[in-house]
C-alpha cells in the first residue's frame, strides 16, 4: 500500500519536499520541449542509422546543462521572482531553499553536464556548443531581462541552440542543415515568448522585467513583432527542401503549420487580448514538435534525409 505525505516519517517528508524543490529548479516542463529538439537534431543528423547509446548520452549530458542553467537563471532572478504570482512559490522566493545552495547545485549540474557530453561523446564541439548556450543564457539573457526589450531576441540564441547540440552530436562539426534547424528554433521562439510575456505582463511589470508587452499596453508592436518573425518562420521552414534534405510531404506540412502560426499570430495583431495570445502560444506549442515530426518521418522514410546517400 502507497504511504502518503500524511503517513510518512517526518524526515522522509522533509527529504521528499527537498528533492521536489530541486527538480522544481531544472524546470521540467521547459526541460521536455529543450531535449525534444536535442532529440530531432540527433534523429536528423543519423537518419536511420542512429546510435541509440549517443543519443542517450546526448540527451542526458544536456539534460544536465539546461538543469543547472535553469536552477542559476532562478538564483539570478529570485527576488523578481518574488514580486511575480506565477513565481512567487518557487523554492528560492519562498525561502525552502537558499542561494548558496542553489548556486552549487545549479553550477555543478551544468559543469557535470559539459564533462559528461565530453567523455562520453569524445570530441570536442558539442560540448563547446552546451558550454555556450549554457552562459548566454545564464550570463547574457538572464540579466538583460531586466534591462531591454531587446532580450527576447538575446535569449532565442541559447533557445536555439538545443537541436544543433544533437546535430554536431552525430556529425562532430556545425552543417548547413543545422544552421537551417538553429534558424527555425530561433524565429519560432519571438512569436512564442511574447505570448507568454502577453498573457503574464502585469506580473512582468511588478517584477520590473523589460519585456515588449510591459512597455507596449495597445499590443500594437508586439502583435507586429509576432507577425513578422512568424511570417519570416515560413520560408525558414522550406530551407531543408532547398537544401535536397526533405521532400514534398514535408514542404506541405511545414507550410500548413507555417500559416496556421501565422493566422493565430495575425488574430493577435488584428485584436489584441489575452485570450488570443493564449491562441498564439497553443498555435506554437503545436508547430515546433508538427515542423520536427514531419523532419523526423521524412528522416526515416528514405526518400531524403538529411543523411547523403
Amino acid at each position: 500500500m502507497k504511504a502518503d505525505a500524511a503517513t510518512l516519517p517526518e524526515p522522509a517528508v522533509l527529504a521528499a519536499s527537498r528533492l521536489a524543490d530541486y527538480l522544481a529548479l531544472t524546470k521540467p516542463r521547459v526541460a521536455i520541449l529543450v531535449l525534444f529538439t536535442v532529440g530531432a537534431g540527433v534523429l536528423l543528423a543519423a537518419g536511420r542509422g542512429v546510435d541509440l547509446l549517443l543519443l542517450f548520452h546526448t540527451v542526458f549530458g544536456t539534460a544536465l546543462v539546461a538543469g543547472g542553467a535553469s536552477a542559476l537563471n532562478q538564483l539570478l532572478e529570485r527576488n523578481s521572482d518574488a514580486l511575480m504570482r506565477r513565481t512567487e512559490n518557487r523554492p528560492l522566493p519562498a525561502g525552502r531553499l537558499q542561494p548558496r545552495e542553489v548556486w552549487v547545485f545549479g553550477a555543478g549540474l551544468g559543469l557535470l553536464g559539459v564533462a559528461y557530453l565530453a567523455v562520453a561523446l569524445h570530441q570536442a564541439v558539442t560540448p563547446l556548443v552546451a558550454t555556450f548556450t549554457f552562459a548566454a543564457y545564464v550570463g547574457i539573457y538572464t540579466p538583460l531581462k531586466s534591462r531591454t526589450s531587446l532580450n527576447t531576441l538575446v535569449g532565442a540564441v541559447p533557445g536555439a541552440l538545443p537541436p544543433v547540440i544533437g546535430w554536431t552530436a552525430v556529425r562532430g562539426s556545425i552543417d548547413p542543415q543545422a544552421w537551417a534547424l538553429f534558424a527555425v528554433v530561433f524565429l519560432w521562439q519571438v512569436p512564442h515568448f511574447l505570448a507568454i510575456a502577453w498573457i503574464y505582463r502585469d506580473d512582468y511589470a511588478r517584477a520590473g522585467l523589460c519585456m515588449l508587452p510591459v512597455a507596449d499596453r495597445d499590443g500594437a508592436a508586439t502583435g507586429r513583432h509576432m507577425v513578422v518573425y512568424a511570417l519570416a518562420l515560413v520560408p525558414a521552414s522550406f530551407a531543408p527542401v532547398l537544401q535536397g534534405s526533405a521532400g514534398p510531404v514535408y514542404l506541405l506540412g511545414a507550410l500548413a503549420l507555417g500559416l496556421g502560426f501565422l493566422g493565430s499570430a495575425a488574430g493577435f495583431a488584428r485584436c489584441p487580448s489575452v485570450a488570443r495570445a493564449r491562441r498564439v502560444l497553443r498555435a506554437s506549442l503545436v508547430y515546433l514538435p508538427g515542423l520536427l515530426g514531419l523532419l523526423l518521418l521524412d528522416s526515416l522514410s528514405g526518400v531524403r534525409t538529411f543523411v547523403n546517400p
